[in-house]
């Protein structure tokens, strides 16, 4: 569930005495929504260490939405990650506080049009084709194997490479027709990192309607490395299978990674169970990734939750990671 404040500008201004002696905000009306995911649990590493904190990603967001008339509508969006464990932000000192999203934008007939910061349009909408919605440290093969060479930005992050989102992007996303609906986005800045000296831009189409739903994908970042991605998703009843494909390449060490993935999950009653494999290609070398997991939904909002997941990379043996944890949506 999430926190919707509705007022009027004119109630807004009236928090300020400033802005109460602008009558023109008088007139309009927006909706200010204030929602987040929590996560905390005990979890054994794959570097055999016992930790408690985030097993999946934290957040907290704020977004609004004014409408302007006429059918359209201005938007913002401030989102930043933490860790619940020790309560600083995810990677603090090396990604900016709003790390998870922070744009302005306007929406209409034409779609969605957001200036800022943001997840790119791959890394935006690949979270549906595995059963951990690419966020569990624990059991999610897409976590670990998925655009492993393909940082949206190599060092946009303080100097440190960025996985997911472009910084001073330009990002929009089509109305959908015939269940079709396209998503572009492209940095409007130069990276600083080596190599070439580039824009970085993504571009995905997407399926949904009925069971079916799909998404083929392509991102290439200012330095030239790129990522293809292909994933499918069939649901009957209360059970779910999915497949995906990623292949990315660095364009100036000639590293590849060719990533296949299996998923499925399966409700009864308040549990949902999961399954997930991963077979990742890196160069020469063969890794194997095994995963199993169970939610168990205590609401809505509240869950509880247990993962496993082994690894098996060429050169290094076998790992195994498992935990317990409990989520909470507002």
């Amino acid at each position: 569930m999430r926190l919707k404040i509705r007022h009027s500008a004119l109630t807004l201004a009236c928090l300020s005495p400033l802005l109460c002696m602008s009558p023109a905000l008088a007139q309009d009306s927006s909706t200010v929504t204030i929602s987040g995911f929590l996560d905390a649990g005990v979890f054994r590493s794959f570097g055999k260490v016992y930790e408690l904190g985030t097993i999946q990603r934290s957040n907290l967001a704020f977004s609004g939405v004014e409408d302007l008339g006429g059918g359209l509508k201005a938007t913002f969006r401030l989102s930043t990650r933490f860790d619940m464990g020790d309560g600083m932000s995810e990677d603090a000192g090396k990604k900016p506080f709003w790390h998870d999203e922070s744009t302005v934008g306007l929406a209409g007939s034409f779609g969605k049009v957001r200036l800022g910061r943001a997840l790119s349009a791959l890394w935006a909408n690949d979270w549906e084709f595995d059963p951990w919605s690419n966020n569990n440290r624990v059991a999610s093969p897409a976590w670990y194997y998925w655009h492993a060479l393909t940082p949206s930005d190599r060092v946009s992050n303080n100097g440190f490479a960025e996985y997911g989102r472009m910084n001073n992007g330009i990002f929009y996303d089509s109305p959908t027709f015939g269940g079709f609906t396209a998503h572009l986005s492209a940095s409007t800045e130069r990276t600083e990192a080596p190599g070439r000296d580039g824009r970085g831009y993504s571009a995905s189409l997407n399926y949904a309607q009925d069971a079916l739903s799909g998404m083929l994908a392509f991102e290439r970042n200012g330095s030239g490395d790129r990522d293809v991605f292909v994933a499918g998703k069939y649901r009957f009843g209360k059970a779910a299978v999915m497949a995906a494909y990623d292949h990315s390449r660095m364009a100036d060490h000639g590293d590849k990674s060719r990533a296949a993935t299996l998923g499925a999950t399966y409700q009864v009653n308040a549990i949902t169970f999961k399954a997930g494999y991963g077979h990742q290609r890196f160069n020469d070398d063969k890794n194997h990734f095994v995963s199993l997991g169970a939610d168990y939904a205590l609401s809505k909002r509240t869950t509880l939750y247990a993962s496993l997941g082994h690894q098996r990379y060429e050169h290094e043996g076998s790992r195994t990671a498992f935990g317990v944890g409990m989520s909470h949506a507002f």
